[in-house]
């Protein structure tokens, strides 16, 4: 192939993801882009560590740390754990309850192209003037008082991204209700479907108590409005509360989704049904319901009083019963099963004691009177790492092993993946299980440095060295999938030989269409269900026919690259006279690019029966 074709053809395959609007190729998109920004975080976290490595290192300076320190949280939390968390969404959710694509295409990838030019955006900070310095949590007191841009970018920064992960989660709640396939009861959905339901329901009422503190804060900052302003009136504490309402919600948005990916590893992987799937499901919704109810134990040490700090206190422990439904649940499913220790399993079964550490020590926690001890300790550092790290991390890697060769066709190198794992889940355990004692023996978080002789040294060094294993474990992880795309080693619908959802019924990767024929569902497990019968296809729902698709559109990326442009302009609009007009010009892009999306006649296309390919319909 000449250079002119091979660069035509980059060309075309760039246009075609510039405008996809197909759930798979979204899901590569979301992939590519949350696991670019994991990397950044992992690298600032790598920098945290060097930094505290050793007492009275200058490494780096207080006020480089800051920044290092609240683009790390903000990057992993809000840039790198949902998008690969969504990215999982896309590529099976659709395939798992039988449908052709996610209710609204479009307004899926507008979704994924706002949360990039947000995070963009934000990162854009460290090229101009300095990046965001009081925290991930940016508590009011503290983003009020930083000087230049830097938390003009956070707030900007993240209600661009915010809106895309809002669209999301709506997208998806729409679709699981309206677009299941014939048979697919709400009890016969699988977990990961189940979750992720529950999971968005949470992104529909928690991200808009976000969406308005941004809108405070953006206001206060640059139109002089005075919410948090205490000298004018303010209240720097419903900063807090607005923050959590949202934030503690968000740690089960992204860990009921792990949930979700684990009860399919393991129910897969022990060739068992999943034990207790009634109980799993409604210990899903008891979780989302009571995730709204525990906010203000973030704020123990606020001077709430007794009385809420009690309620909030019970609250939190209440919370624990529905999770350990689910931890004794996925024990039962393993007990006695024909466990085969894959890759996706391996970080499974090393899940459950990691995230129950995380767990307990998160009890600890809600015990209000001795939070006042752990409270802003490195103790909590040490209890939210083995939450998001022993949980959703764990869960991408599972996930990500799992669900490659459904997304790509290919399978990445088993041997490879098992020394991921083992070289990521001994850095974990080295990095943050000694950071409750380094809390304990009161080492507070958020601090650049410490001083000899305080007995943090040790500590602080074995962190440093498990950072580093989890480090080179991300690099390996990296030379698998570019070792695993070179062969492009193609493999069949079913690859680990035990699928048991709709997904695995299909080829690998699935076709543009999905499913030739909509599929019929009889049970839970549904393609397990009809193996077990001993037939080679799923029964079809419909019969044979012309299949409705919708048309690609470049519209969603000039919408978000009209609010990207905008924010600069709303930003430098105080203090320079070009940045009324890039406000105005941005403005015009996102309105110009809606209005002619509404004015364009586009009913999507029709894919003829005859053009189907007889080797990819709903088969074994």
């Amino acid at each position: 192939m000449n250079s002119y074709a091979q660069k035509r053809g980059f060309l075309a395959t760039l246009w075609d993801y510039l405008t996809t609007v197909d759930h798979k190729k979204i899901a590569i998109l979301y992939l590519v882009a949350g696991g670019f920004f994991f990397v950044l975080g992992g690298i600032e976290a790598l920098l945290i560590r060097v930094q505290l490595a050793v007492p009275n290192n200058d490494f780096m300076s207080a006020d480089m740390f800051n920044q290092v320190m609240t683009m790390h949280g903000t990057t992993m939390i809000f840039l790198a754990a949902m998008p690969l968390l969504f990215a999982l969404m896309n590529a099976v959710l659709p395939l798992q309850i039988g449908a052709r694509d996610v209710a609204f295409p479009f307004i899926n990838a507008l979704g994924f192209w706002l949360f990039l030019f947000g995070g963009i955006f934000l990162n854009l900070s460290w090229f101009l003037g300095g990046a965001p310095d009081a925290g991930w949590t940016s508590y009011a007191s503290l983003s009020l008082a930083s000087e230049g841009k830097r938390i003009d970018f956070y707030t900007l920064g993240l209600q661009i991204s915010g809106f895309g992960t809002l669209m999301a989660g709506i997208n998806f709640i729409v679709t699981i209700i309206n677009m299941r396939t014939t048979g697919m009861t709400y009890m016969r959905m699988p977990m990961f479907t189940w979750t992720t339901f529950v999971a968005c329901s949470l992104i529909l009422f928690a991200f808009p108590p976000l969406t308005i503190s941004i809108f405070f804060l953006i206001f206060d900052r640059l139109f002089g409005a005075q919410f948090f302003n205490v000298d004018m009136g303010g209240n720097t504490i419903i900063w807090e509360h607005l923050f959590w309402i949202f934030g503690h919600p968000e740690v089960y948005i992204l860990v009921l989704p792990a949930f979700g990916i684990f009860s399919e590893v393991i129910s897969t992987f022990s060739r068992k049904r999943l034990f207790g799937y009634a109980s799993m499901v409604f210990a899903t919704v008891l979780i989302g319901f009571l995730g709204f109810m525990v906010w203000a134990h973030h704020m123990f040490t606020t001077g709430l009083g007794p009385i809420a700090n009690a309620i909030f206190a019970v609250a939190t422990m209440a919370i624990a019963v529905p999770t350990g439904i689910k931890i004794f649940n996925w024990l039962l499913t393993m007990w006695g099963g024909s466990i085969k220790l894959t890759t996706p399993m391996l970080y499974a079964v090393a899940f459950i004691p990691s995230f129950v550490i995380g767990g307990v020590t998160g009890i600890m926690n809600a015990a209000s009177v001795a939070d006042y001890q752990y409270h802003d300790t490195y103790f909590v550092v040490g209890h939210f790492h083995y939450v998001i790290l022993g949980g959703v991390v764990f869960a991408v890697l599972a996930g990500l092993h799992f669900y490659w060769p459904k997304m790509f066709g290919t399978m990445l190198n088993e041997t490879l993946g098992k020394i991921t794992f083992w070289l990521f889940l001994i850095g974990f355990h080295l990095t943050f299980f000694v950071q409750h004692f380094l809390g304990l023996m009161g080492m507070p978080r958020r601090t650049f440095t410490f001083l000899e002789g305080q007995g943090l040294e040790t500590g602080n060094y074995i962190s440093s060295i498990g950072s580093v294993l989890m480090a080179v474990a991300s690099v390996i992880l990296v030379i698998n999938i570019i070792i695993t795309s070179v062969k492009n080693k193609k493999v069949g619908n079913d690859p680990w030989g035990d699928g048991r959802t709709l997904e695995w019924s299909i080829s690998s990767p699935p076709p543009y269409y999905n499913f030739k024929q909509l599929p019929l569902v009889r049970s839970i497990d549904a393609y397990w269900h009809e193996k077990m019968e001993g037939r080679k296809e799923m029964p079809p729902a419909e019969p044979l026919g012309d299949i409705h698709m919708p048309n690609p559109s470049f519209i969603p990326f000039m919408i978000s690259f009209g609010l990207f442009i905008a924010a600069f302009g709303a930003m430098y609009r105080p203090d320079y006279s070009w940045g009324l007009p890039v406000l105005i010009g941005g403005l015009v892009i996102t309105f110009g690019s809606m209005l002619v999306r509404s004015l364009k006649d586009d009913l999507g296309t029709y894919i003829k029966k005859e053009e189907l390919d007889d080797d990819k319909g709903v088969k074994a």
